[in-house]
């Protein structure tokens, strides 16, 4: 597939070349052309735009997976590689859905550009791929090791997080100051407010946990909110790790989870975005009240253009996940 990406690009880029603009036509280094900013995914989108603030009006911020296809079965087309290879930011997650990335960066055409890996951004901060007790696949991690050959495998879902957040933030205006310094007081400015209302967030969770009389949230799903739980001391259980592909659970599995249900006396199973709850709905059904309610958090992962057209922000929607944390803590 980096094969054929890249020599699909490399074409392209060949016949565009004439109408492309050139590496000097960034706002750092000529007058009057828009900062040409990409993001992959939804939330590095609306930190960006929140970093630019009022001066968006300068640029323009493409997110490439809006078409509510997730992280982490994305393919970028042609046209997505073209789109990076001409802008002066590109922000990525980094993990081992973004290998693709390496190959598209290859066919930039902007020696300057500033490129931002979220991974990379956070350093020590970053959390392995973790395989809890009960989850699908369990048994078949610990046979085989918990290490791939070439290194462990990072929990990609860095962004819910709040505190991930603000630090990210951070770093996305260093990269917007270092593309177009004449506004990088503003970028600056602006990231520093912006992370203030994050953490303001951050702390109506900490707070919310520290009151609630239950600190275990069981997934009848995928767990992509390891980084959230770790922020606020909760512990958890799930079907799947964050980034399995897998979407039938074993009998077993769903076995020890509603058996988890019960010991714990747990009033609510939790899923992610989606229509299909049917390993959350089968959990349910093997418990022995058998009526506990079932409970969405929102994890970013298919969020679409037109959701963004309809004013969807990553404050909103972990405003919104706090209200299902507290009703499932009950």
């Amino acid at each position: 597939m980096k094969r054929i990406i890249s020599i699909l690009a490399a074409v392209i880029l060949i016949c565009a070349s004439l109408s492309a603009c050139t590496a000097g036509d960034s706002p750092a280094n000529a007058g009057g052309d828009r900062l040409q900013v990409v993001t992959t995914i939804f939330p590095i989108y609306d930190w960006v735009r929140n970093v630019l603030g009022s001066e968006a009006s300068g640029a323009d911020v493409t997110m490439l997976l809006d078409s509510g296809v997730d992280l982490h079965s994305f393919q970028p087309t042609a046209k997505d590689i073209l789109t990076i290879a001409d802008c002066d930011v590109f922000l990525y997650v980094g993990g081992e859905s973004d290998e693709w990335v390496e190959d598209a960066l290859q066919e930039a055409k902007n020696p300057d550009m500033v490129v931002v890996n979220l991974l990379e951004a956070l350093g020590d901060a970053v959390k392995e791929e973790e395989v809890v007790e009960g989850m699908q696949g369990e048994e078949h991690e610990h046979e085989e090791g918990e290490e791939h050959e070439e290194g462990p495998e990072y929990d990609e879902h860095v962004w819910l997080s709040l505190r991930n957040a603000a630090s990210l933030t951070d770093a996305i205006a260093d990269a917007l100051a270092k593309a177009d310094p004449e506004r990088a007081g503003a970028y600056k400015a602006n990231a520093q407010s912006y992370a203030s209302q994050l953490l303001a967030l951050d702390e109506e969770y900490r707070k919310a946990v520290s009151e609630a009389s239950v600190s275990t949230l069981l997934f009848g799903d995928r767990f992509p909110f390891r980084y959230l739980a770790d922020d606020y001391g909760l512990s958890y259980y799930a079907a799947f790790s964050g980034c399995s592909a897998e979407t039938e659970a074993s009998f077993e599995t769903i076995t020890f989870l509603s058996r988890k249900v019960d010991e714990l006396s747990l009033k609510t199973v939790m899923t992610i975005e989606g229509t299909d709850h049917r390993i959350a709905e089968t959990i349910v059904k093997n418990t022995q009240n058998k009526d506990q309610q079932i409970l969405t958090l929102d994890s970013m992962q298919s969020v679409t253009a037109k959701d963004v057209q309809a004013g969807a922000s990553y404050l909103g929607i972990m405003v919104l996940n706090l209200a299902v944390l507290q009703d499932a803590l009950k």
